[in-house]
């Protein structure tokens, strides 16, 4: 898991001036996929491939509720972030601060909360290589 964790690490200062997910779908935020590569350690014992995206949110925007088909590792590269998952409160993050998601949790709230600036988060999101897509949008009721 150091291993992984270090990888992780090396990846997103490698991309330094770069932002998060796959979100473009299911928000008003541009996103770009980074790079996606298998990666030798495995996830659950099983073959897994981590996916670097940017995701840049304007103003105000907001990304819909989602989950992940594994764990997330996100940085706050310029602005405010508003972030939670599953039942825990709203964390207000800055340019610097960064957030883990567990596989599978609630994304619930992903925001900018700034009426004047943007804001850029990337994320390596660790998942098995044949997800479809690393963003699983969650069902209204």
């Amino acid at each position: 898991m150091r291993r992984t964790l270090l990888a992780l690490t090396v990846v997103a200062g490698a991309v330094g001036g770069m932002t998060l997910a796959q979100h473009a779908e299911h928000g008003k935020g541009g996103v770009k996929t980074l790079s996606q590569k298998d990666i030798t350690e495995k996830l659950d014992g099983k073959q897994a491939k981590a996916t670097t995206v940017e995701v840049t949110l304007g103003p105000g925007e907001a990304s819909a509720p989602h989950r992940h088909p594994g764990p997330a590792f996100g940085y706050v590269l310029e602005g405010a972030y508003e972030w939670a998952i599953d039942d825990n409160p709203v964390q207000k993050l800055k340019a610097g601060d960064t957030f883990y998601e567990p596989t599978g949790c609630l994304h619930r709230v992903s925001k900018n909360p700034s009426d004047k600036n943007k804001t850029r988060v990337i994320a390596v999101v660790l998942h098995p290589p044949d997800a479809k897509d690393i963003v699983i949008p969650e069902k209204k009721e």
